[in-house]
């Protein structure tokens, strides 16, 4: 039995659904995976769909993990897990409580980045300390 072909809008959609758009680095994956070998680029969408939404854990917490984990990569894509995770419902109350997670395991540089992620989230409720 021959497995069913996804198409690159599927893939896309997969993220759209879950942040809201396809980051640009992933668009460019996305596109040479379907070009050179769509089997493969599948089967790895197709695990981090499966991780991405198990059945014990809801989606919030889910995107809350993700978040806490790239924050103490200090990875760029920390950013689209923590808009997934407000997509998702997480107040920037839970993405601060998590970059303190974070900033245990790797210092200042996740807390930072963290602040710098909230902020563009949550512009409005951004002070300046006077």
């Amino acid at each position: 039995m021959k497995e069913r072909q996804h198409t690159l809008a599927e893939f896309e959609r997969r993220y759209e659904d879950m942040i809201g758009f396809t980051p640009p680095k992933v668009a460019k994956r996305l596109k040479l995976g379907m070009s050179i070998d769509p089997g493969l680029l599948a089967a790895l969408e197709d695990w981090r769909i499966a991780a991405l939404t198990p059945e014990a854990i809801d989606a919030k917490t889910v995107q809350l993990i993700c978040f806490a984990i790239l924050l103490a990569q200090t990875s760029e894509a920390a950013a689209n897990h923590a808009r997934a995770a407000v997509k998702a419902g997480a107040t920037r109350e839970e993405l601060h409580a998590v970059a303190g997670l974070a900033a245990l395991f790797r210092g200042l540089a996740a807390f930072n980045m963290a602040g710098e992620i909230i902020g563009a989230l949550f512009p409005e409720s951004v002070t300046t300390a006077e």
